[in-house]
């Protein structure tokens, strides 16, 4: 097993199978739908994989920007975040640790519903993949057990009796012109099972099954597959899974609905030269910190009105250049701007610039300006070696508004439990009671910033 943080260490690989592997990464590369909303517009204008950087003199391997599990040639690659790193090799308890962590932060992401609970995960030797094939197959199980999606559907069917009405083309030609005239051809609307959604849980039920080597998740996937034995096997895109939608009645399905894109969006070569055994689930860990502080601040903090990614402002006059900030936070008539930043910061005292980059003053400058806040919030996660609340402030007049203040604070946030990796740490069964600590921790954290 080869453990890689972001731009951190380094890792030798099989030489046998190191070409090979760039390969594998350049084709689900090509391969990975550009609808994932984690993709980037550079990325998506980028032929050459982005996951990990190939030192051929040295035959070793180096992480970039993705976290998330690769499996190929019976070899597993964790990717892991760099914010963890300790200059050591992590044990097997660290890795299992660290992946509850990114289950937990992805538990809050705006366009992922998970489950809260972990089970019996914490006693199983598993992955970051195969946490989430778990979590996929018990839920899924679990909710097919009890009520199975269907929805109405346009049929055309031949019956001894009219239903819906009658299709007299397809009558004329197919029953009375083959003296079948006892037969009817029929268009109705009919409550079944057999529709999109329940083939895309099919679909993706039968690749994990491929692919999982935990023998719970395998019972969990065939319970699904058995359940779903009327529906057609046929497979089913992201994309069209981003389209369905549900009644309130059907709410409980969106879950299966998100996890199926989570699989179909990631891991992306299932058959790959045919071999199911060779995939990889990677995520941009600086666009998951960014999802999971706005979907924790809106569900967590009731005293803050948070909004993601509002971009109606633009730099410019000709409106060629967007400023889209990640934040837009009000308390009151108070507003601020908070822009997440996924990086390790450091304070200095004798730094004149106070551990905040050029480009990020600059950037969060004209945030403020074109958007008339005079104050605006950087938030950096903490790390396993390092936590401080307040980093730095830097206020700036602006003389072409009156010698008006704009104050920019940067915080580092609380989103990691140490004591998960403490070996003698009792852990619980789910994600919401290991993690309540640091949720009240991280929502006492961010009112800070705003004395709130």
């Amino acid at each position: 097993m080869t453990n890689l943080f972001e731009y951190k260490n380094k890792s030798d690989f099989p030489h046998q199978h190191f070409d090979d592997l760039e390969v594998f990464l350049d084709d689900i590369w090509a391969k990975r739908e550009k609808s994932n909303y984690y993709n980037t517009e550079e990325d998506n204008r980028v032929e050459q994989q982005r996951f990990i950087q190939f030192l051929h003199k040295t035959k070793t391997l180096k992480s970039n920007k993705y976290v998330g599990v690769i499996h190929f040639k019976e070899q597993t690659i964790n990717l892991l975040p760099k914010i963890f790193y300790k200059g050591e090799e992590p044990t097997e308890n660290d890795v299992k640790t660290i992946n509850k962590h990114i289950l937990w932060w992805l538990s809050y992401c705006r366009k992922l519903k998970f489950p809260n609970y972990v089970s019996s995960l914490n006693k199983e030797k598993a992955d970051f993949f195969e946490i989430l094939v778990y979590l996929f197959s018990k839920y899924t199980r679990e909710l097919l057990n009890s009520a199975i999606y269907q929805n109405y559907s346009d049929v055309n069917d031949e019956l001894s009796y009219v239903k819906g009405r009658i299709d007299f083309p397809a009558y004329i030609k197919n029953n009375l012109s083959r003296a079948r005239n006892h037969k009817v051809s029929c268009a109705f609307d009919a409550f079944i099972m057999d529709n999109e959604f329940n083939r895309g849980v099919k679909y993706v039920s039968k690749l994990l099954l491929s692919l999982t080597k935990e023998d719970q998740s395998r019972r969990f996937l065939n319970d699904i597959i058995f359940i779903l034995n009327e529906v057609k096997d046929e497979p089913v895109s992201s994309d069209q899974m981003k389209r369905m939608s549900f009644n309130p009645m059907f709410s409980s399905f969106e879950t299966i609905r998100d996890y199926c894109i989570l699989f179909l969006e990631n891991s992306v070569s299932f058959n790959y030269k045919s071999d199911l055994k060779l995939f990889a689930f990677l995520l941009p860990m600086e666009y998951v910190f960014e999802d999971f502080i706005f979907g924790f601040i809106d569900k967590e903090i009731e005293d803050i009105k948070a909004k993601a990614q509002v971009s109606k402002n633009y730099l410019d006059v000709e409106q060629n250049f967007k400023l889209k900030p990640d934040l837009f936070l009000q308390i009151g008539e108070k507003k601020y701007i908070a822009d997440t930043k996924y990086k390790i910061v450091y304070t200095d005292d004798t730094n004149p610039k106070k551990g905040i980059s050029q480009n990020d003053l600059y950037q969060m400058l004209a945030y403020a300006v074109r958007n008339n806040v005079d104050e605006v919030l950087l938030y950096y996660p903490n790390t396993i070696t390092r936590y401080q609340e307040k980093v730095s402030e830097i206020k700036i007049v602006d003389e072409l508004a009156g010698s008006k203040t704009v104050e920019i604070r940067s915080h580092q946030l609380p989103i990691i439990n140490l004591n998960l990796f403490n070996q003698e740490f009792q852990s619980t069964a789910t994600l919401t009671s290991d993690f309540l600590q640091t949720k009240l921790e991280l929502i006492k954290a961010i009112k800070a910033t705003i004395q709130l």
